[in-house]
């Protein structure tokens, strides 16, 4: 057996150990019958049923939500954070600063969760804001780690930039913030693109963090689709799930499609 033989068993290997149960799961997903263990015939009535499922609806209608405002928090904060860090050079604090702003990707998520629940409960105590745990505490600490994950994109983006352009710029006259709009933002833009889908998929994926500061009425999808595997599995979150493989697929072929750029002649 070849060299490349020999390496594209156990790549085969681990792509189907990866990508056989997400294979299964929607080839289950048309199952007929309700039980999950058996293949009786082809039927869409699990989407039909997903669609009129008002819970995992509303769940799902909530993550979405909160994943894009936060999201949109994490970009502007984690932004300006990787600016100050790829830009400031050597400032007075600036090792406790990027100390700080990657505690998030290492942490624990049950410990952040729990500190940002006492926090809540402080400011409540102390303010009267937020009233209570719910949509609004989730996004603002969803917001929070995800800002540290912007910051790393954004500011590994701004690192590979040409300073020549920006000096450029303010050789012929354009103020430093001139500079920052009309040259800098326009240059990181795909790196604080690729933060934001980054903080909008980890939001809409956690689970521990949401569970320690949301409240009643205000329960993400993964929280609903936790609750409901503990009682079991049904083929509607089988359907569920599918949907959710083929939406990012999409978005991934569509990505794809408007990056590349075939080469001219």
């Amino acid at each position: 057996m070849s060299g490349l033989g020999r390496l594209l068993v156990p790549l085969g290997f681990g792509f189907a150990f990866l990508y056989l149960p997400i294979l299964l799961m929607a080839v289950f997903s048309f199952n007929e019958s309700r039980l999950v263990t058996s293949l009786t015939g082809v039927s869409t009535r699990w989407y039909v049923a997903l669609w009129r499922n008002e819970a995992l609806m509303e769940a799902l209608f909530l993550s979405l939500r909160i994943a894009a405002v936060s999201a949109t928090m994490a970009t502007i904060l984690g932004t300006l954070a990787g600016f100050a860090l790829a830009r400031f050079g050597r400032f007075r604090g600036r090792g406790a600063f990027a100390g700080m702003m990657a505690a998030p990707l290492v942490m624990p998520e049950v410990i952040t969760g729990l500190s940002l629940l006492l926090l809540f409960v402080a400011l409540e105590q102390a303010f009267g804001f937020p009233a209570g745990r719910g949509a609004t505490t989730v996004a603002i600490a969803h917001a929070t780690f995800g800002a540290a994950y912007v910051a790393v994109v954004v500011q590994a983006r701004l690192r590979d930039l040409d300073l020549s352009l920006e000096e450029a710029a303010m050789d012929l006259g354009a103020r430093p913030w001139r500079v920052f709009l009309l040259i800098t933002l326009p240059l990181a833009a795909p790196g604080i693109a690729a933060g934001w889908l980054l903080a909008f998929t980890l939001s809409l994926d956690d689970l521990v963090i949401a569970s320690f500061v949301s409240g009643p009425g205000a329960s993400t999808l993964p929280m609903v689709v936790f609750s409901a595997v503990r009682l079991g599995l049904t083929p509607e979150l089988y359907a569920l799930a599918t949907l959710t493989v083929l939406a990012v697929a999409a978005t991934l072929l569509l990505a794809l499609r408007l990056g590349f750029r075939p080469p001219r002649a």
